[in-house]
This record gives C-alpha cells, sequence and structure tokens, in this order.
C-alpha cells in the first residue's frame, strides 16, 4: 500500500489500489468487463462449459470462482408485521434519509456499528439490536491500528496464538476498560470464540446515550418492536446489518453450494468431487483477507501447472474433516463461521504445500 494512504482505506481508496496491482501485474487486458456468467457446467470430458451473458459459451479445463461472499443478504425473521422502512445494511448508503426517525440496526458487527454510529448524529434516536452482545476492540492502541498489534505479536515476536489473545485482551481492556460500564453489555463466551468488532466510536456514543442498545427482537408491532427484555419502542426505520448468504448463482446446487456450517473444500479452495473447480477467496479470516488470497493464486497456480501434488481423495477428506471439527470447536455456533480461518495457520499451510511441492494431509 502506498504510504500515502490512511491506516483504515475508504472503497475509494481500495478500488484505486487493486486497479494499480492490476496494472503492475498486466492482467488487465485478460479481464473482459461489463460481461455476466450466466452458467457453469462439467463436460462429459472432465472440462467445464462457461455460458456468457452475450450468448457466447466457452470451454476451460479449470474454472476459478471468485464472486465473492459479502453480496447476497441474508434476512434475520421474527413474528409480526412492520409497517415503516426496511433495508439490509448492504443498501446503507448515507445518514441524510434517516433525519429525525427512530431508527433500529439488527446486529451488532463491523457494519451495523458502522451504521449506527453514522445514523445517531442525524436520526432522532438510534437503537442496536443484539442477541449475544460482542466484545469491542478499539481500532487504535496507543496510536497504533490494533491488528499491527496481533502481527507484531504472533509475528514478529512469533508468539503462540493462544498468547496473543491474551495479550490482545489486557491491551483491549487497557485501552477502554470495561465495555459494560459504557452501557454495552459483556458476551457470554470468550472474546476468542467470536469475532470482535473494531469500533472507536461505539463506546463512547453509547456512553453518551446516542445510541441504545436493545435484547433480541421478541415481535414487531407494526410501528413499534418489542424485545426479550419486555421493553417497546417506536421504530420508524429497522436496518438489518444480519450478514450474507454463501450463494453461486451461475452454478448448479448438486454442483457445489456452501451450507451453514460445512463447505467442503479442500485447502478452502478445491472441490474434491469436481475436478478443476476451485473456489477462491472463499474464506473469513482472523487476519487480511486480501494478502491471503494472493497465496491462494499462488497456491492454485502451482496446482494446475504440476507443480504440486495433490494427495489422493481419502486424505483430502480427512484435512476437510478436521478442519471442519477445529471451527466447530473454536468458535460460537453460528453460520457467520463456516468460512473461518486463521491468517497464520492457512498461509504457513499453502506455503508449505508449494515449498514441498506436495500438498499435505
Amino acid at each position: 500500500m502506498p504510504s500515502s494512504h490512511p491506516d483504515f482505506l475508504s472503497h475509494f481508496e481500495v478500488i484505486e489500489y487493486l486497479e494499480s496491482y492490476a496494472e503492475h501485474f498486466k492482467v488487465r487486458d485478460r479481464i473482459r468487463f461489463n460481461t455476466r456468467v450466466e452458467h457453469v457446467e462439467k463436460n462429459p470430458d472432465g472440462t467445464w462449459r462457461v455460458r456468457l451473458s452475450t450468448g457466447e459459451s466457452k470451454r476451460y479445463r479449470a474454472v476459478l470462482v471468485a464472486n465473492g461472499h459479502l453480496w447476497d443478504p441474508r434476512w434475520a425473521q421474527f413474528p409480526g408485521t412492520f409497517d415503516g422502512m426496511s433495508l439490509h445494511a448492504h443498501d446503507y448508503k448515507e445518514p441524510e434519509p434517516f433525519l429525525g426517525k427512530n431508527v433500529l440496526v439488527i446486529g451488532i458487527g463491523n457494519s451495523a456499528v458502522d451504521i449506527a454510529v453514522d445514523v445517531c448524529k442525524l436520526a432522532k434516536s438510534t437503537f442496536i439490536s443484539t442477541r449475544r452482545s460482542a466484545w469491542v476492540m478499539p481500532k487504535y492502541i496507543m496510536g497504533r491500528p490494533t491488528d499491527r498489534w496481533s502481527s507484531f505479536l504472533g509475528g514478529k515476536l512469533g508468539l503462540p496464538t493462544r498468547l496473543v489473545r491474551t495479550a490482545m485482551r489486557h491491551l483491549m481492556y487497557l485501552s477502554i476498560g470495561d465495555q459494560q460500564r459504557f452501557g454495552v453489555p459483556r458476551p457470554k463466551h470468550p472474546i476468542w470464540r467470536e469475532h470482535a468488532t473494531l469500533s472507536q466510536e461505539l463506546l463512547p456514543y453509547v456512553g453518551h446515550g446516542w445510541i441504545k442498545v436493545k435484547p433480541n427482537i421478541k415481535s414487531l408491532k407494526t410501528d413499534r418492536v418489542a424485545f426479550d427484555d419486555g421493553s417497546e419502542e417506536q421504530i420508524d426505520v429497522i436496518i438489518y446489518a444480519t450478514g450474507y448468504k454463501t450463494t453461486f448463482p451461475f452454478i448448479d446446487k448438486q454442483v457445489f453450494q456452501v451450507r451453514d456450517g460445512q463447505a467442503d473444500l479442500y485447502r478452502r479452495m478445491l472441490v474434491l468431487h469436481q475436478p478443476g473447480l476451485y473456489m477462491m477467496g472463499l474464506v473469513q479470516p482472523i487476519g487480511p483477507t486480501i494478502p491471503l488470497v494472493e497465496i491462494q493464486g499462488q497456491w492454485v497456480a502451482r496446482v494446475l501447472a504440476g507443480k504440486i501434488q495433490l494427495p489422493e481423495r481419502k486424505a483430502m477428506e480427512a484435512e476437510i474433516a478436521r478442519h471442519q471439527a477445529t471451527i466447530s470447536k473454536r468458535y460460537v455456533g453460528s453460520a457467520r463461521y463456516t468460512l473461518e480461518v486463521d491468517f497464520k495457520e492457512y498461509a504457513r499451510q499453502m506455503r508449505e504445500d508449494m515449498r514441498r511441492g506436495k500438498a499435505g494431509k
């Protein structure tokens, strides 16, 4: 990243960086813009047919699917009806439409918190509804971005993940104290069992009363919302920051699909029963995404070039089972963690495969 860029980039700066990346590696002329993939299917000879929105049909030895997993909104369902405005966080753009309104944001992840902080400056009242609450981690600790602390502890110092978690928990507490004191309940689960929510502003805004935290929704009552604690609030707008479904509209479900709690992919990429089909970027890492996807690209390129030998089917099935068992044990049960990986561990596995020229079991 250019040194002129801030610690936390805007959408415009991210796309600017990606475009410069494409120019640097001279891949722009290999991209076909303004063309949609309508359908991907396997040919009898093991190759793949890709049908485009132009009506063309292309034949390929392998297909790398990289359509992302944060685009198909997941909506929470509650008893009753709501007559006000409802929208998903995916469609939120700016706070002006909510001037003078009573706004309820469902969720307490990063998007939910960012929207609530943005909206509360113009709304009449702003509420956040959460089932389990979340651990709130500041974006900066002692003037340094929080992720750089974890990179320093786990990377340069080489501390194991367990000790990094302990150190980060203490640093976080020294930085913000007890979040319950501000008005954000402490989750019952340990901080490492679920993603922390990264926000420098949420706790002060809750502490000042600009944002009020409510429990899960019990029912919708036309222009009011009832909560599990017995309270009710008049609400004009509900913003659902309730995550996304992982879907592939151009692939038949019998070819591949992600089910809650299960994504059968060797090394989180290779579809075992569909040789030649790779799912790229279908991960949610503890750590940065873009560098990890770049390593995935290098790994797949070597597999396709015959520079990495894959293990037998049973060994790959065992690797998938071990990964899913680890995720189930490590995180609070939720569809949110189906695609979870640890950056440090996952990157090490792929780099070791590339170094040895043979994928591990």
